[in-house]
């Protein structure tokens, strides 16, 4: 008994769009919140998904920006404050 659809070569190709998407929300939402987390994940996420050729390449790209822009911002807060930790108010 098979729970499961049986592997399709069109699978791994909508699982790299998945990816790109991902990598551009995580990267956009990175900026604002959890740089050191989210960054990464971005970032491999876009490597990934344009290494399996997707067909969001541009959103992939954004991705990959976005994800080196959360770990600058990050390093700039660091610079700037002398923590890793920041707060909107400022205090």
């Amino acid at each position: 008994m098979r729970l499961t659809a049986p592997p399709a070569r069109r699978t791994g190709r909508q699982d790299t769009e998945g990816m790109a998407v991902a990598s551009f929300v995580l990267g956009l939402v990175g900026l604002l919140v959890l740089n050191l987390v989210l960054g990464p994940i971005a970032i491999a996420l876009a490597v990934i998904a344009l290494r399996r050729d997707t067909a969001r390449r541009f959103r992939a790209l954004l991705g990959l920006g976005l994800g080196i822009a959360d770990l600058v911002v990050l390093a700039a807060l660091m610079s700037a404050h002398g923590t890793a930790s920041w707060s909107v108010w400022g205090g």
